[in-house]
């Protein structure tokens, strides 16, 4: 696993599923329909758009061989933060943008120091982003600030400039 950590202002984090043993990725997007009830006929319906989408991850982390607490409790900075974070997946596919609604681990086959071979997961993500265009701009707008932070600290470190 690599984390990927500048600041409290802007976090990445990258997750390799080499080390991160994901079995279901269960994706569930609803639509907005109302309904209109008519006399002598069947109702109207209306589509309203766009409804709630959660994507559930479900996984299995071996600690002996994968790494465990590291991803248990980059799952739980990530919900504990309470931010948006961008879900790509390792095709390219843009999902969106979504926050951590829920994060269950089960621990089992404990060691006698109390410690798991085994711990399975899920993580349950709801979508916030309105659409690609808020995501990129929410996206553009942290690179801008980390573009920012990065030019100030050259700028410091070398206040005279730096020649190529």
């Amino acid at each position: 696993m690599e984390v990927c950590t500048h600041d409290d202002d802007a976090r990445f984090i990258c997750l390799q599923t080499q080390n991160l043993t994901l079995s279901d990725f269960e994706r569930d997007v609803g639509y907005g329909w109302v309904e209109n009830k008519r006399v002598g006929q069947r109702p109207i319906t209306q589509y309203l758009g766009l409804g709630t989408e959660t994507i559930t991850l479900t996984g299995q982390l071996l600690p002996e061989v994968t790494g465990g607490q590291t991803y248990l409790q980059v799952f739980e900075s990530m919900a504990d933060s309470g931010r948006a974070w961008p879900l790509i997946e390792g095709s390219g596919t843009i999902y969106g943008m979504f926050v951590v609604q829920s994060f269950n681990h089960t621990n089992s086959q404990l060691n006698t120091d109390g410690r798991a071979r085994n711990i399975s997961f899920e993580l349950t993500l709801k979508r916030v982003d309105e659409s690609y265009a808020a995501m990129f701009g929410d996206l553009q707008e942290q690179a801008k600030g980390l573009y920012n932070k990065a030019s100030n600290t050259v700028k410091q470190l070398f206040p005279n400039g730096v020649s190529l």
